[in-house]
């Protein structure tokens, strides 16, 4: 097994290969606004680190989010070409499942990333594998979690709402490849790529748009 994983869900661009047993390269930067730049080179970047060629790989795993439209586009149609073109499956987890799987929180805890707009994306799990509810978007003021234990950059944006922000503030290849390989060695089955929007894009074509024909 050799499984390239990459998210760029949130500011991080996020790349790591792992080899069944445990991560043998990885790259992470913060850029909001270079996902396309900074990804492929992040990519040779692994590969290069590990001695490996792309060929080698027999997976990907990429994050389908929550997260803004532009960016997690670039991650998964990346994910999906390299598949096509190494004739490989493509798995997708989670953006906020990596980042509870690198929390170590052993108790109820939240995951909650910055969605701007004064928004996070969040969501609960009662450990670092197990998710209790479904992901969502939504003003931190009107969330009611108890105080309970939080992760991601969103929490750590919002106090009043998660007085317990701990770390990662972002979400890491190496976990999302790490949970990836444990899942498909314990033989269960991972979804193909299905992005996690929860809203609408910011383009939209303004409501009093008229088109003009030609004569």
């Amino acid at each position: 097994m050799l499984l390239l994983a990459l998210d760029t869900a949130t500011p991080a661009v996020t790349v790591a290969l792992h080899d069944g047993t445990s991560v043998i390269a990885s790259s992470s930067q913060v850029d909001a606004r270079r996902h396309g730049e900074l990804l492929l080179p992040a990519v040779d970047r692994v590969l290069a680190e590990a001695g490996l060629r792309l060929d080698a790989v027999t997976g990907i795993v990429v994050g389908v989010g929550p997260g803004p439209y532009t960016g997690l586009r670039v991650g998964l149609m990346t994910a999906d070409t390299f598949g096509l073109a190494l004739g490989v499956p493509v798995y997708g987890l989670c953006t906020l499942d990596g980042l509870a799987y690198a929390s170590e929180i052993e108790g109820p805890f939240v995951v909650a990333t910055d969605a701007r707009r004064k928004e996070v994306y969040w969501a609960r799990y009662a450990d670092p594998r197990t998710r209790v509810s479904e992901p969502a978007v939504d003003r931190p003021a009107d969330l009611d979690l108890g105080g309970l234990p939080a992760v991601g950059a969103g929490a750590l944006l919002y106090p009043d709402t998660f007085p317990d922000a701990r770390a990662p503030e972002y979400v890491s290849a190496a976990a999302l490849a790490s949970l990836a390989a444990e899942k498909l060695a314990a033989g269960e089955e991972i979804p193909a790529p299905r992005p996690l929007y929860l809203r609408r894009p910011d383009a939209q074509v303004p409501k009093n748009y008229k088109v003009v024909t030609p004569k």
